[in-house]
């Protein structure tokens, strides 16, 4: 099967339904003008301020930090864990790689476990079974914007003095027992990737819970100075503190991003109503066992994707296939991480994959974006593969 990218040829074609598109409000070209007005575009400026403002008043926390990807946000946030030689972290293999990644670049051994198949969300039994006296830090992925099950995780983590970093990378604004995803654990990692409900291209943001961190955090995204307390006018000049990287967004980026978290919510309310044409018109392939679908059960989730599963493999392609006969771009999804030649020598797999491969193998994501009017369309070419 050839590889379902999200770049697409047929992109100029008016009946082609793409995987993406990055949304754009309305609102971001007259704060880019303001940018250009001031000439200010190195981060942290105005914007960027006003982002990290936004962020730590609507979720609640002590600091937000914007960066310039969900991936460096992980990566401070692994940082701030304070990692070793030794230290383990658990985590799930069906994630993208940056998760893996930041905790790997410390120099900790990775341990993955399986998912549940119903969310695709990490399993809390296989990490209560993960644990070990090395382990320091939980690593939980909300996926698809559906919150893991936090209440067993968060038990987990305080039994053995565990560090809680969500990659919320999907999941703004969504819940789990109405807290948002993102300031239950420790850090919460976001991304505004492109492909993202809230996007500036690429950037991301890390939220923390803990004042303690937050000083430290500041050194580290500003290449490990204090030169966020000299901008304050609290040190008469920045000196190298700690060690750090260039993690700051720029200002035409920042610019960008609160246009859209400022419609957050209506892009929320948008996809959301898109995700339900999906569940209303694919349910009964689903209750006809013909299929699978999402089921985010009571949580509060975002809307951010919508993903199906066939019954194996084979199927998928032919299913991919269709759909690409008929102008729609579906994906499938991660390769599981235990098994790639990065997750074999930095990491080990914790118990059984019971579901991670095969439900890996399974998975197929539908396309959905913000304004995007399409799921009649494509649910009744899911129902063409299978009853013809």
């Amino acid at each position: 099967m050839k590889p379902h990218s999200f770049s697409d040829p047929r992109l100029g074609d008016p009946d082609f339904v793409p995987f993406n598109r990055p949304a754009i409000v309305g609102t971001e070209r007259a704060n880019i003008e303001a940018v250009f007005e001031r000439r200010k575009f190195a981060g942290i400026g105005p914007f960027g301020h006003r982002c990290n403002s936004w962020l730590a008043e609507r979720f609640g926390v002590p600091a937000a930090l914007l960066t310039t990807s969900g991936t460096h946000a992980l990566e401070l946030a692994a940082l701030l864990c304070d990692l070793g030689p030794g230290d383990e972290v658990i985590l799930p293999s069906f994630t993208f790689p940056s998760t893996a990644t930041a905790f790997a670049r410390c120099g900790a051994r990775l341990v993955f476990v399986d998912v549940d198949p119903l969310t695709m969300n990490i399993d809390a039994s296989a990490v209560a079974d993960a644990v070990t006296p090395r382990t320091r830090v939980l690593a939980v992925v909300h996926y698809g914007g559906v919150s893991c099950d936090m209440t067993s995780l968060a038990t987990i983590a305080d039994q053995h003095e565990l560090l809680v970093v969500e990659d919320a990378a999907h999941a703004i604004f969504s819940e789990a027992d109405g807290v948002p995803c993102g300031r239950i654990g420790d850090f919460g990692c976001f991304s505004f990737h492109e492909t993202k409900n809230v996007q500036c291209g690429e950037g991301g943001a890390l939220l923390i819970k803990d004042p303690r961190f937050v000083e430290r955090a500041e050194i580290i995204v500003e290449k490990g100075t204090d030169r966020a307390r000299f901008q304050r006018g609290e040190l008469s000049q920045y000196r190298w503190q700690d060690i750090g990287s260039s993690y700051v967004a720029g200002e035409l980026a920042a610019a960008f991003l609160l246009a859209q978290l400022e419609a957050g919510d209506m892009i929320t309310r948008d996809r959301l109503r898109s995700w339900s044409e999906y569940e209303s018109a694919l349910s009964p392939l689903a209750r006809a066992g013909r299929i699978e679908i999402a089921e985010p059960r009571d949580r509060t989730h975002n809307g951010h994707l919508f993903w199906m599963k066939a019954s194996d493999e084979a199927e998928r392609a032919a299913l991919l296939d269709h759909l690409a006969h008929r102008k729609i771009h579906a994906t499938t999804h991660y390769l599981p991480l235990h098994s790639s030649p990065a997750g074999l020598k930095f990491g080990r797999f914790s118990g059984i994959d019971a579901h991670t491969s095969r439900e890996a193998d399974r998975l197929v994501r539908l396309p959905m974006y913000f304004g995007f009017r399409e799921a009649q369309r494509v649910a009744a070419a899911i129902h063409e593969f299978y009853v013809g």
